[in-house]
């Protein structure tokens, strides 16, 4: 007799799962209260869908700050390699592209989801969509099924969570298995946004002078109450009307939410650099030579190709030098300050946007209580975790999602591999 599997979350993660458990002989059902599976999916890599990231795995566990070290266990099961065999044997070519960003040849996250799907249904599960679960089913030891919001019953010899954390919530994913796990013993950690745009009070924020304003390969850095660097990082950033935002933003943020907390009635001061291989002193041995070839023009000509010029004009501002005086006038007290600028501007920081604003949710089922193997539960048997809902979380660039993925097929496979044996 086939083992019973229900999967509950129809994201990267639960079809994954129902994938895997079926491959592995289960009769799986698939819940999801959306109208469609893979939303999150769909609209994943802007639309283009990077399915994973082609790095060694040493390097991508560092990738993914959240519990990075949890994962070894999942990839040995199934890891990011396993990802793009399994996508290109089933007929989707996949291509890389920097920092080892793999996305099918087409640019279509839609042909990705169709074909997860396609697959499921050769597989024989039953997808049932606007199917809300209400809760779960279980005695004292194991998990029985789930009860719907409808009020029937459905029961099972396992079942899988994937209903992913509290970020994009318009993709279904509302938070809907915290309290589920709760009920089955389990402890939810904090939970907070990460990958999300960072909000700042500073005045030239506020002014939106700089609002718009991209910059490319530079450093930003977050610093502790003490003043000493929590994290850098270096790469592609923007000004917005709240803040700022971009790649090398979305990885600061959730060192700013977890700054924040320990004294959250401080602000948080991040450094940008616009040179990160250049010292202070080298900048402002150059600033001074400028002065004396070029005393003639004024300092923001001078200066043009330096910074952007919204930008340069705000960093003269800060120094006290008139944009319009001549080169040669301006102090070298102000020059060194302007170099100290380019190197370490400060940016006030009170927070980031919501959770439900965010990329990712940090926190989630404590991955002390679940088996890393087979992301069982170790509180109550027959019950699985995968995906977001885990206290897992990575940096944006395929990292996610190949947590996702393996987390997926692990569950999927231990829950229809484990129980078989006691299965009549």
């Amino acid at each position: 007799m086939q083992t019973e599997v229900i999967v509950v979350g129809g994201g990267p993660a639960g079809l994954m799962a129902a994938i895997s458990a079926a491959q592995h002989g289960a009769n799986v059902t698939l819940l999801d209260k959306g109208k469609k599976l893979g939303r999150k999916l769909a609209i994943s890599g802007g639309g283009r869908c990077n399915v994973t990231n082609r790095m060694a795995l040493d390097e991508l566990i560092k990738h993914i700050p959240g519990n990075g070290k949890f994962m070894h266990s999942p990839f040995s099961i199934f890891n990011n390699e396993d990802i793009i065999s399994f996508f290109e044997d089933m007929g989707i070519p996949l291509k890389e592209e920097d920092m080892g960003r793999m996305f099918p040849v087409n640019d279509k996250a839609v042909t990705v989801v169709r074909t997860l799907l396609d697959k499921l249904e050769e597989l024989g599960v039953t997808m049932l969509t606007k199917t809300e679960v209400h809760d779960l089913l279980m005695d004292e030891d194991r998990i029985k099924g789930v009860q719907l919001a409808d009020g029937t019953q459905r029961e099972a010899d396992a079942v899988i969570l994937a209903t992913g954390g509290k970020s994009v919530p318009h993709t279904g994913s509302t938070g809907d298995g915290y309290p589920w796990a709760v009920k089955a013993g389990h402890t939810i950690t904090d939970l907070y946004p990460t990958e999300v745009p960072i909000t700042s009070p500073d005045d030239f924020i506020q002014s939106k002078e700089l609002q718009g304003l991209s910059l490319q390969d530079v450093a930003l850095s977050v610093t502790n109450h003490k003043g000493k660097t929590v994290i850098t990082h270096r790469g592609d950033m923007i000004f917005t009307h709240f803040g700022i935002s971009g790649p090398i933003v979305l990885r600061c943020s959730q060192y700013v939410v977890k700054e924040r907390k320990k004294k959250p009635d401080n602000l948080v001061t991040l450094l940008l650099s616009l040179y990160p291989e250049a010292k202070e002193e080298s900048l402002f041995q150059q600033l001074v030579t400028l002065k004396k070839d070029q005393g003639q023009k004024s300092i923001k000509n001078v200066l043009k190709a330096w910074a952007p010029e919204r930008l340069l004009l705000l960093l003269l501002k800060k120094s006290s030098i008139p944009s319009d005086t001549r080169t040669e006038q301006v102090a070298n007290e102000s020059l060194r300050q302007l170099a100290h600028f380019f190197t370490r501007f400060p940016i006030a920081a009170d927070g980031t946007l919501s959770i439900e604003e965010a990329f990712v949710t940090g926190g989630g089922v404590s991955i002390k209580e679940v088996h890393p193997k087979t992301l069982g539960s170790k509180k109550k048997d027959g019950l699985y975790f995968c995906g977001e809902l885990l206290d897992i979380h990575a940096y944006t660039g395929g990292y996610n999602i190949t947590c996702a993925f393996s987390t997926g097929y692990a569950s999927g496979k231990a829950a229809a591999e484990t129980l078989q044996p006691f299965i009549q």
